[in-house]
């Protein structure tokens, strides 16, 4: 290595993994590999299970059965069409056909056998695609714009400073040992669609004049992450040019390596490092390593759009357009991969591009023909007007699949989603997020209303799937703030129908056109609080 393991020199100091982690590095397991598909699943000793991460893979439920998830970077969701097809055919060929795109805009096989591994390496390599890093106490995939060179609302196009960032941090020794995972956003979209500041890292647009030249380039937010004690981040007083991105991002991420948490894994995120010190001191050490930085410019954010762009747009190219579709609860299956890689061929550039709303998008469209391509039968589900509670609805995997969830979701939230659609109509969207345990893949904390699975005890003493309701939550500019918890568990059997009670009286008592956000900042926790007391009381007295 090249540099020192200070936090070695204290071992009573570093909880169980630190030290597995001193003893071995996680990628090293990429060169194991090839032996234990050779060799079959029970030749995996079980404390190289947990390693598997650094590799993109992590054990399904049970982790006995020896399936294997795994998940597959996309910076910033750009994927092109040889790497469509690719991902498509191991869906189909190993993974029970079932694709899904993360929160993080990656996309996530299910079902696969450590004998397949190899050839679904060969696969990904073959395209300039990797699993490695998508999980693991090592930098992750990048998120950004998903319209990054195709966008009229972007101050730059952030492609190559996405890729080089990403590049870096690919398999890179001196970064695989991270106190925990390391989460970065880059995005020049004066939207937010990159979710700034539930990022450990986020660079964000932004302008400063410097020697009497107006020059492009970014903020940078620190310390965000959700989780069981999730923090907004907090920007700190300096201005990126784009060469200098990659510095500030080796730099923050050494900073991480070097003073994280090793101590206590609940607390070793970039998050609780940056709250104790505070942005100035995190500041004063980053420039240490960068040299002095300007300082903050024009942040030219102007508000958030959650990472939905539904329907057709007018890309910066003229003459092209991008069509936005919804992936309902963002789970495909490899025939509809292969139908998306045929008509992105046949009407746009080829690439088909992931949102961090679990959603998709085709680009370089000519625009004669958006109606054309619209026609194709693949878009009867994957829409580009899906009804309203379905368009804004998010999941996590779930029990499923998933070892750390306690209930079911991925399903489970699109039946609550079509059962709203059909039942009640609202002239503002609300968006629903669902999450099976506290990590929140699924990014409860952000959404209007949030679901947060967990178990409860029936009178008569047997533990069901049940759900709590935070609700107010958003990342818009200058009211960034997560949802807070309304009291009182709920069945899940019952959840659809009492949050359709909650949504009508929503209906009932909010002004013209007042989003769910602004209603709950109006009235506060209070009115639904009490809405929701009484329907459970009425449930309960009717025996549901």
């Amino acid at each position: 290595m090249a540099y020192k393991k200070t936090w070695a020199e204290n071992p009573d100091q570093l909880n169980k993994d630190e030290l597995r982690k001193l003893d071995r590095d996680g990628l090293d397991i990429l060169n194991d590999i090839e032996y234990y598909a050779a060799n079959g699943f029970d030749s995996i000793p079980k404390e190289d299970w947990p390693t598997f991460k650094w590799a993109g893979l992590y054990l399904q439920r049970p982790k006995e059965d020896g399936y294997f998830m795994m998940r597959v970077n996309i910076p910033s969701g750009i994927i092109t069409n040889d790497q469509i097809e690719a991902l498509a055919s191991i869906g189909r060929d190993y993974g029970r056909g079932v694709i899904d795109i993360t929160t993080r805009q990656a996309i996530q096989f299910h079902w696969l056998e450590i004998e397949q591994l190899p050839d679904i390496f060969n696969r990904l390599e073959k395209v300039g695609l990797s699993s490695v890093g998508a999980c693991g106490d090592i930098p992750r995939t990048i998120v950004g714009n998903p319209l990054a060179g195709i966008d009229p609302d972007e101050l730059m196009d952030t492609r190559e400073i996405v890729e080089d960032v990403f590049q870096f941090f690919q398999r890179n020794p001196d970064f695989s040992n991270l106190p925990r995972k390391f989460k970065t956003s880059i995005s020049s979209n004066i939207h937010n669609a990159g979710h700034d500041m539930i990022n450990c890292l986020a660079f964000t647009p932004a302008v400063k004049e410097i020697d009497g030249e107006e020059i492009i380039g970014f903020h940078v937010k620190v310390g965000g992450g959700l989780s069981a004690k999730p923090y907004l981040a907090e920007e700190i007083d300096a201005f990126v040019r784009p060469e200098r991105v990659k510095d500030v991002a080796i730099a923050v991420a050494t900073i991480f390596r070097d003073f994280g948490y090793r101590q206590k894994r609940h607390r070793a995120r970039l998050k609780f490092l940056v709250a104790d010190w505070g942005a100035e001191a995190f500041l004063q050490k980053l420039i240490e390593y960068t040299g002095e930085l300007p300082s903050k410019g024009i942040d030219k954010t102007e508000d958030w759009n959650g990472g939905y762009f539904y329907g057709v747009h007018p890309q910066k190219q003229e003459g092209l357009s991008y069509v936005g579709f919804n992936v309902p609860v963002g789970r495909m299956d490899s025939a509809e991969w292969f139908e998306l890689a045929r008509i992105a061929r046949k009407y746009g550039s080829g690439e088909v591009r992931t949102c961090n709303s679990q959603n998709l998008i085709i680009p370089g469209v000519p625009n004669n023909k958006t109606d054309e391509m619209l026609n194709e039968h693949l878009f009867e589900r994957i829409t580009t007007e899906p009804d309203n509670f379905m368009a804004y609805s998010v999941s996590c995997t779930g029990i499923e699949y998933c070892n750390l969830a306690v209930v079911e979701t991925k399903e489970r939230m699109r039946r609550v989603a079509e059962y709203l659609d059909n039942e009640i109509s609202l002239d503002v969207p609300v968006r629903l997020h669902m999450v099976g345990c506290p990590n929140s893949c699924g990014q409860r904390q952000i959404a209007d209303i949030g679901f947060q699975g967990m178990k409860m005890r029936t009178k008569d003493k047997q533990m069901i799937d049940a759900f709590e309701l935070h609700v107010g939550g958003t990342l818009e500019k200058g009211v960034a703030q997560f949802n807070k918890k309304l009291k009182g568990k709920i069945d899940a059997e019952i959840l659809p129908e009492v949050v359709k009670e909650l949504l009508i009286h929503f209906d009932e008592q909010k002004e013209d056109s007042e989003t769910f956000f602004a209603y709950v900042e109006r009235t506060g926790l209070t009115a639904l609080q009490e809405k929701l007391d009484a329907v459970l009381a009425s449930r309960q007295e009717q025996g549901a």
